[in-house]
């Protein structure tokens, strides 16, 4: 800093320079000081995030244990999972904020935003050989039911996900409207809680003769002959949302890296996978999105009044 002294008092200039040599040794003035950046973490803490899943199947943590590996190494942040017990759970941490970021289904997603949640999607789960985001509900039967098409769910004990599941719920209910069948009282609903349970109930054929899950859980069974294909519907991808409330070059870096990347540069990256191509069917790419792709969803709730979570 240069004073100009001449027209100073002596004892002036002195305090002056004083000053100078205060401000200089601090290395920044009052309006230089650096601020903490705005913004909040689930837990408290700077170094971690909260990475909510969805609950659909026994296996979910290994299920998204890839994309939990890659967000921890482009953030430099440790990652701990938040796996609700349900789906109505995961619903409320998203509108609580006590998730950073989350891995929620499209009717999922609508739900948390029509109850308030503040959160962002910002990528869509492209699954199996599918190169855009998207995944398919699978309505299957017991191959012992003798059941080959969807008008035959009428009247019958049919199992589906939760009430809030995508493919295991919202588009099953589309499936039996169009087929001309009241989705709550032209069958007797069985929620089953997780996917793979869904599929386990058909096989035993005591609870369900018939039912709903996503393609990677049914396709398997159907594979092995331990379910029957009845019909398929391609469903919005899955889509990957952060919370408003995080620091900007937090969601800065999570869009940069998450928004368009696929499974083979995440191992890249150094992320540890045992089984690429299996794991594929579940999350082979990710694509970016916005809120305006789920507008097939809210499109759906109008048309399906009789679906609970759509009231």
């Amino acid at each position: 800093m240069r004073l100009r002294s001449k027209a100073l008092g002596v004892a002036a200039a002195a305090a002056i320079a004083a000053l100078a040599l205060t401000a200089c040794s601090s290395g920044t003035t009052a309006e230089e000081t650096p601020t903490a950046e705005a913004g909040t973490f689930a837990s408290g803490d700077e170094n971690v995030l909260i990475f909510g899943v969805v609950p659909d199947t026994e296996s979910t943590q290994n299920n998204w244990e890839p994309l939990s590996q890659y967000i921890s190494i482009v953030t430099g942040k440790d990652v701990q999972f938040f796996e609700a017990a349900d789906y109505t759970a995961l619903i409320e941490a998203s509108i609580a904020g006590k998730v950073d970021i989350a891995a929620l289904s499209g009717f999922t997603y609508y739900n948390a935003w029509k109850n308030g949640a503040d959160i962002t999607p910002f990528a869509g789960i492209v699954s199996g050989e599918l190169t855009e985001p998207g995944y398919y509900s699978v309505a299957f039967a017991n191959p012992s039911s003798g059941i080959t098409t969807i008008e035959e769910f009428a009247g019958k004990n049919i199992c589906f996900v939760s009430e809030t599941s995508t493919s295991g719920r919202l588009f099953p209910a589309l499936a039996l409207k169009e087929a001309g069948i009241d989705p709550t009282t032209g069958v007797t609903p069985v929620f089953a809680g997780k996917h793979d349970a869904s599929l386990e109930k058909v096989v035993a054929g005591t609870e369900c003769v018939a039912g709903f899950a996503e393609d990677a859980v049914a396709d398997p069974a159907i594979a092995a002959g331990e379910v029957v294909e009845v019909s398929r519907q391609i469903v919005p991808g899955a889509p990957i949302v952060y919370q408003n409330a995080l620091p900007q070059s937090v969601i800065d870096v999570l869009v940069a890296e998450l928004s368009d990347v696929t499974l083979e540069q995440m191992v890249e990256a150094g992320v540890e996978i045992a089984d690429v191509e299996a794991a594929k069917e579940w999350m082979a790419a990710l694509k970016p999105v916005d809120d305006s792709y789920y507008d097939v969803i809210r499109d759906l709730c109008e048309q399906l009044p009789e679906v609970e979570a759509c009231a």
